[in-house]
């Protein structure tokens, strides 16, 4: 089933994937809402959420939500007649963190597909691809590539609009821009 305003945004690192993302959600009237799923856990990934917040400037509503993906999306707003844009960026920072934390991957990516369906308003998801280059050397890395390729399979499925970011280019793959 295709989710209607579901967009998935893929690319490598440095892509353009958030700023298109942006741009997308900013074609809707404001308050735009963002998930942010990064932690800050180090100085160099401080700087990288600084970046991102200064980017955004005045008209964003930001939740963290670096584990619990599927609440912060039922309890983003979704009213009005169009429903409420949502940005969340991003779904590999998202999937990383459950793992790293321990937490089951698959009962997490279904609440999560099952919260996409309820959102009326559009909803834009940011993910890295990472399944474009060597197979990694060690057990934990491949077996995040390996559930990062699943879970965007699964989301492309249902999305309306699928563009993957080449060097600030957004190609589409699926659905229209």
């Amino acid at each position: 089933m295709t989710v209607e305003n579901l967009y998935l945004i893929l690319g490598g690192a440095r892509s353009g994937k958030s700023r298109h993302a942006e741009a997308l959600v900013e074609a809707a009237p404001p308050p735009w809402h963002y998930i942010a799923t990064a932690e800050a856990l180090d100085g160099e990934m401080s700087r990288r959420i600084d970046e991102h917040r200064k980017r955004r400037g005045e008209g964003w509503q930001t939740v963290e939500a670096p584990l619990e993906l599927a609440a912060a999306l039922d309890d983003a707003p979704d009213g009005g007649p169009a429903g409420a844009p949502v940005l969340v960026d991003c779904l590999t920072f998202w999937l990383s963190n459950l793992m790293l934390n321990d937490r089951p991957v698959e009962p997490a990516v279904e609440a999560l597909m099952d919260a996409l369906e309820r959102r009326r308003g559009p909803t834009v998801l940011v993910s890295n691809e990472v399944g474009l280059g060597i197979v990694p050397e060690n057990r934990l890395a491949r077996d995040f590539r390996d559930a990062a390729g699943a879970l965007h399979r699964r989301v492309a499925a249902r999305a309306q609009h699928v563009h993957f970011m080449v060097a600030g280019i957004a190609t589409i793959v699926k659905g229209t821009p």
